[in-house]
């Protein structure tokens, strides 16, 4: 649907982002100068201040043809939702439910629920005293979600409940960012950066270290327990063998003790891997590694810019089998250019064969920067439609395979307005997943585009802090971001030295 002309009866940042988020939901574009259907799209949302927040809507509509569209709709809020986030809510679900009516658009899978993490509302109806089947039937009427949706995480927050028990107030995670990869994939929009000579690695590892032992002083300092440790990128094990050997011997003699449950490291793809590095994470008791194909399609590895074969793939899994590594993981891709629900199936049969402990399927997104969405003309991808049968088949295999959802995050710009789900065996669950997603525990972050997250426990907040994404500007001021990470820590855990 093309409009020429839209208004919005307000200007607050929150309540243009809800409304935009339907109409990109429904694909409504506005602004548009030629080939439109409808002259204007009016939508004003009138609040009635109460006890409980009370939101009417009215959608008015003027198509080229002089017909015209008047829709009205109000709902009140709940009394256990904080005031602002039910008032968003209902502008949302009315505005979600009137398109609906008027033009039949097909019931998207999680409704309304358009935030990165759902599950943590679902923790918030549980803690609450609601039952399972009552948090279920709470998301599929107040945000419109599928019942299948409802029910996936449901039943994953109720998993997740132990793994969240396990951690106190000094009981933390470790996030180590290594910003290099060998070659740059046609949809990634990480802030990446393709190895460097020796120079640049000399460089990035005496600024990394500095990062490093102040986060290992706060540990002290604060008392910490590390619970894990999760390598990322990037691509870790793009570093030269030495390079890979010192970075990961420092972070284990910096963090790793009797608390820690998990050490993980992204191994990411077969072209980056050697037998030292795997001899390394070994040496440096690395629980869990993940292997991430993307897809077993050849041509489409071609395609996306990855260098390497699926047969690397499979000697790079047992390898790392061989090795001892208790735990491997495996991250897929939905919705690739080319590809098509037979690609999906021979990937998963290719995968399941392998016997990962762990499969994260992931939707494609299209993201800002990335080369994919800069260049979408020159690429065919599936639709909607298709998308959602390839993840359906892909969720098949998993299923029959006996791995369970135990953790799941969204994005914007979705293929199939789908999500990015991890599925383990009974036991293989991965601490640091469930702990990112769900912002309960402080995670200090070191490195390249790094984020420390610090949970404030008396005021029940969570604060961030950001290295740069650029790599210059990290290794130039380095000493801004190490300052800004202690007064975090400082303001939530002073008292408590």
């Amino acid at each position: 649907m093309r409009v020429r002309k839209f208004t919005l009866n307000s200007e607050d940042q929150v309540v243009v982002k809800v409304v935009r988020e339907i109409l990109n939901l429904f694909k409504i574009e506005t602004g548009c100068e030629a080939d439109f259907d409808w002259e204007e799209l009016n939508i004003v949302n009138t609040i009635r201040p109460d006890v409980l927040p009370i939101v009417e809507t009215v959608i008015d509509m003027t198509g080229t043809d002089g017909r015209k569209i008047h829709l009205v709709q109000e709902a009140e809020g709940r009394a256990d939702e904080r005031y602002a986030a039910g008032m968003h809510r209902l502008i949302k679900l009315n505005l979600y439910q009137l398109f609906r009516r008027e033009f039949g658009f097909s019931p998207a899978p999680w409704g309304i629920l358009h935030g990165v993490r759902p599950t943590k509302i679902v923790h918030r109806l549980l803690d609450s005293g609601l039952s399972r089947d009552e948090v279920a039937e709470r998301l599929c009427h107040d945000y419109e979600a599928s019942n299948e949706k409802a029910a996936t995480i449901t039943d994953m927050a109720i998993r997740q409940k132990p793994f969240l028990a396990r951690s106190d107030n000094k009981t933390i995670s470790i996030y180590v960012g290594i910003p290099f990869c060998l070659s740059r994939c046609l949809y990634c929009s990480f802030p990446a950066n393709i190895l460097p000579d020796q120079a640049g690695l000399d460089q990035f590892m005496a600024v990394f270290n500095k990062d490093l032992m102040a986060v290992k002083q706060a540990v002290r300092d604060y008392g910490f327990k590390v619970q894990s440790i999760y390598v990322g990128g990037g691509t870790p094990t793009s570093l030269p063998d030495k390079y890979f050997r010192d970075m990961l011997t420092n972070v284990w003699s910096a963090f790793y003790g009797a608390d820690t449950v998990e050490f993980t490291v992204e191994a990411g793809r077969p072209d980056s891997m050697s037998e030292d590095k795997i001899r390394t994470m070994v040496d440096m008791n690395v629980t869990r590694v993940s292997v991430n194909p993307q897809t077993m399609q050849q041509r489409t590895l071609k395609r996306i810019g990855r260098n390497h074969t699926p047969e690397a793939i499979i000697e790079m899994f047992y390898n790392l089998r061989q090795a001892g590594i208790p735990e491997i993981n495996m991250d897929l891709i939905i919705g690739l250019p080319g590809e098509g629900v037979a690609d999906v199936r021979d990937t998963m049969e290719k995968i399941i064969a392998l016997g990962p402990d762990d499969i994260t399927l992931h939707s494609l997104a299209l993201k800002r920067g990335s080369v994919l969405k800069l260049n979408l003309a020159d690429y065919e991808l599936p639709e909607d439609d298709t998308c959602r049968e390839m993840f359906k088949t892909a969720m098949d295999y998993i299923y029959k395979a006996g791995l369970k959802p135990y953790y799941l995050y969204r994005q914007g710009y979705m293929s199939g307005q789908l999500e990015n789900v991890g599925c383990c065996r009974a036991g293989a669950e991965s601490m640091y997943n469930i702990q990112i997603m769900e912002e309960r525990q402080t995670i200090l972050g070191i490195g390249g585009a790094a984020t420390s997250k610090v949970v404030n426990f008396h005021t029940n907040r969570l604060k961030s802090s950001f290295n740069a994404k650029d790599l210059i500007t990290y290794l130039r001021d380095i000493d801004i971001y190490i300052d800004k990470r202690a007064k975090l820590i400082a303001e939530a855990y002073g008292d408590t030295q």
